[in-house]
């Protein structure tokens, strides 16, 4: 990925509606993918179930990538998971909580380093970070009872993975092919595509 932010300060119009647009479609990504997590996925025992996860953080990695403003992970993730949690999300109101923690925490790789570098390594990190905080959640409010050696220790492993691979690499391979149709043309991302 390019390293150059959006030169223009602050969000425009276009900017708050690909990111809503990117949160709402994800949010309903976000409950078919809970549907398949409580149902078929039921089926592989936790913490191997954690390496589906990825797909819930996909949203902050994409939304900074795309956006390329302070604020992008956050808002892009917070919207897709208030609109999961609209479509009657297993999880209910905890996602009201737990998706604005995730986004700040894929937020966090891009504003320590000034929002100016939007290379894959700090995607990958921005993934680790926000699937870290996944976990850690998860560890604390979903399963309190569980042992760290052979429960928290391999789902926070597992869950990180994931995130880097999906939410990382996948964000990445995805910005680069919405870039190639053209489609953002009006970002940063899109002005650059022979470069990405």
């Amino acid at each position: 990925m390019s390293t150059s932010a959006d030169p223009r300060p602050g969000w425009r119009t276009v900017d708050i509606v690909v990111a809503a647009v990117l949160g709402v479609a994800f949010g309903v990504v976000f409950w078919a993918w809970g549907l398949l997590w409580n149902g078929p996925a039921d089926a592989i025992p936790l913490p191997g179930r954690a390496l589906l996860y990825g797909v819930w953080l996909v949203p902050a990695v994409l939304g900074a990538l795309v956006i390329r403003k302070p604020g992008a992970a956050f808002f892009t993730l917070t919207v897709a998971a208030l609109v999961s949690v609209a479509l009657g999300s297993s999880w209910g109101w905890t996602l009201v909580v737990q998706g604005p923690l995730e986004a700040a925490a894929g937020e966090l790789a891009f504003a320590l380093f000034g929002y100016r570098v939007y290379r894959l390594p700090v995607a990958l990190l921005s993934a680790a970070l926000a699937g870290f905080a996944a976990a850690l959640y998860d560890v604390f409010v979903w399963y309190p009872d569980t042992a760290w050696g052979s429960f928290r220790i391999p789902y926070l492993a597992l869950t990180v993975l994931s995130s880097v691979v999906v939410a990382g690499f996948g964000s990445v391979a995805l910005t680069r092919a919405l870039a190639d149709t053209g489609v953002l043309d009006r970002f940063p991302a899109g002005r650059e595509r022979a470069a990405i």
